[in-house]
């Protein structure tokens, strides 16, 4: 799941940035949201969680055997 965070933004008259420069960073942030809200990677769906239904199909059949 992606977290976004959020900063505030320095006053344009401390930092010296112009109306380009909050265009720029209007654009940065709203391509960085984009990139990490609609990421197609999901570890999530990666990770093992335990056997699953083969597995215990498989343990079951050679305990039959065995017995």
């Amino acid at each position: 799941m992606a977290s976004i965070t959020s900063d505030s933004l320095p006053s344009p008259t401390r930092t010296g940035i112009g109306r380009a420069g909050h265009l720029v960073e209007f654009r940065a942030f709203w391509r960085q949201f984009f990139a990490k809200a609609f990421s197609p990677y999901r570890p999530e769906l990666h990770y093992m969680r335990g056997p699953g239904p083969a597995c215990r199909a498989k343990q079951a059949a050679s305990r039959r055997r065995t017995a």
